[in-house]
């Protein structure tokens, strides 16, 4: 049995340029979301409007994405990403010069959250879809472990930085450091060998038509569609209790701002440790028992979580939920592009970031609804028994998956 150790995928050239244009991008995002975010109450002193401009970037990658990705699957997917990421690159240079000269008002924050939304649509399916040119399928869980471990490093590290430049810099300048981030993804992305050949053979049809037919082969493949089903299953029902951590931290665990910090640490930590496992178990043949593995602790830990009145013990279920979330996340991810076709990865992908990123607003909706009739403990506990009865259910029903 071939094995891979925790950073096999960063033994090749094409990855390693890409994985570390990414870490750097992705700390400058963090820190243009915690200045974005100070901007908007600055400007309005509106919970509702700061909610908005959080919920408005998701409703691109809900519409356009399955569009976005036929387009990757016609195109060279390394082009299009150096595309989309100058795109957020002027953006954000646009917000920077904005609020630097005092002219920026929250219609022009609403436009730019938008507009990087749409391209953000266009940009995941592509880069997701990427990764397994970059190292192809025996190192592909390796990579997109590793891939989740910056994510959530950045998430851990980005918004301490940000802290600190709001203060010295001014959120002005927090968007032109996010601008600056963005350079060298390009300039990985440029250095990065390789054809990188359109898999797509037949170019004669439309988008519409070639989203039919990515839909239909998605049906086909029964496995790959019920993974996917529960990828949004759990992005509706699990993944919102983020939302109400500082509902926890202020109500139930009494910590405070301070408190809530750690709450929100302990998510990331938990994660970015669950990254490097999962990238360490690549080689392991059947990842849909990792698969079932993860949705089902994660599931149970949250439950548990949402029962706990210990500040100590929600910390501890914290860091396992984050942990398990993405042993299931990152598993779902692989096992998705490695059952597909190459012509229809594109295609495939941009199906799966409709319903994990796209759906979390529904979800967030779904949660509050609850949580303003039961409290937030209820709500929590019943996505996580919801959780719990999906996986079993699947598991039951569609056998084979675990054998994946």
């Amino acid at each position: 049995m071939y094995k891979v150790s925790t950073f096999e995928s960063l033994r090749y050239r094409n990855f390693r340029l890409f994985w570390c244009g990414q870490l750097i991008s992705l700390i400058g995002s963090w820190i243009q979301n915690v200045a974005q975010g100070w901007l908007v109450l600055e400007l309005t002193n509106s919970p509702f409007l700061l909610g908005l401009v959080n919920s408005i970037g998701s409703l691109p990658v809900l519409f356009l994405s399955m569009f976005a990705g036929v387009i990757a699957d016609r195109v060279r997917k390394r082009n299009l990403i150096i595309m989309t990421q100058t795109a957020l690159t002027i953006l954000a240079f646009a917000l920077g010069i904005l609020t630097s000269t005092g002219l920026v008002k929250i219609w022009h924050v609403l436009i730019i959250v938008f507009l990087v939304g749409v391209v953000n649509a266009f940009d995941m399916p592509a880069r997701q879809s990427f990764v397994i040119e970059l190292v192809g399928r025996e190192s592909l869980m390796n990579a997109i472990a590793l891939n989740s471990s910056i994510f959530n490093a950045a998430r851990t590290i980005g918004p301490a930085i940000a802290g600190i430049m709001v203060s010295s810099l001014g959120v002005a300048g927090c968007f032109y450091i996010n601008a600056i981030s963005f350079i060298p993804v390009i300039i990985g992305l440029s250095l990065i060998n390789g054809e990188f050949r359109v898999k797509r053979e037949d170019s004669s049809t439309s988008l519409i038509e070639d989203l039919k037919l990515g839909l239909k082969y998605l049906r086909s493949n029964q496995n790959v569609f019920v993974i996917i089903l529960m990828v949004a299953i759990n992005s509706i029902f699990g993944m919102p209790y983020t939302v109400f951590m500082p509902v926890f931290a202020r109500d139930i665990f009494k910590v405070g701002a301070r408190g809530l910090g750690f709450l929100m640490a302990s998510v990331g930590i938990g994660a970015l440790i669950g990254a490097l496992v999962v990238a360490s178990i690549g080689w392991y043949r059947k990842k849909g028992r990792i698969l079932f593995v993860g949705i089902f602790s994660f599931s149970v830990f949250l439950i548990i979580f949402s029962l706990s009145k210990s500040y100590v013990l929600g910390l501890l279920m914290l860091i396992l939920t984050g942990f398990f979330m993405i042993m299931f996340t990152a598993t779902a991810n692989t096992l998705v592009q490695t059952y597909v076709r190459d012509d229809m990865r594109g295609r495939v992908m941009s199906i799966y970031t409709t319903f994990f990123a796209g759906m979390a607003p529904f979800g967030s909706l779904q949660a509050g609804a609850i949580s303003s009739r039961w409290g937030v403990s209820t709500a929590v506990f019943l996505g996580g028994v919801i959780n719990l009865f999906m996986a079993t259910f699947i598991l039951v029903r569609f056998r084979s998956i675990k054998d994946m």
